[in-house]
């Protein structure tokens, strides 16, 4: 929450919308914004904190734990017509990073710009190499792209 937070205005220049939610009730995000989360980045969180009392929507992707009766830390995204493309799942001990989400934003947007006919190999970068999917690529990405140069 505080690294999205602090690099939000990345996140919109890309024109990502962000949205958190939690089984948390609005009093506790308050809560957490004002005695935390406003202390780590030097500002209020930004961006809507919605509350998910009854778990509704960690139901609906996959993240709410029946037993504890709290959400799994995920992130989702999702392109312009409701699709996810890409989703992370991790339990609270080990952070996600921004910089890896960011950059699968801009591998997506790429993919979606040229309406799939490039795609963006792993640990893909604006300006690196792409592939061009089709039957002439079979069996010869070997070829075409080194993972050891582009990552």
């Amino acid at each position: 929450m505080s690294a999205v937070a602090a690099n939000y205005n990345k996140l919109q220049e890309l024109g990502v919308e962000v949205i958190s939610i939690s089984v948390d009730s609005q009093f506790v995000h308050k809560i957490w914004n004002d005695q935390e989360l406003n202390k780590m980045v030097g500002h209020d969180v930004p961006f809507p904190m919605a509350s998910d009392g009854a778990g509704q929507v960690g139901k609906v992707y996959g993240v709410y734990d029946e037993n504890a009766g709290v959400e799994l830390r995920g992130r989702f995204l999702i392109d312009p017509d409701g699709v996810i493309q890409a989703m992370e799942v991790l339990t609270p001990p080990v952070g996600r990073k921004l910089d890896e989400t960011i950059r699968q934003v801009k591998a997506f947007q790429h993919v979606r710009k040229h309406k799939g006919a490039e795609v963006c190999p792993a640990g893909w970068e604006p300006g690196k190499k792409t592939l061009k999917p089709g039957p002439a690529l079979v069996g010869k990405v070997w070829q075409e792209w080194d993972p050891k140069k582009d990552h």
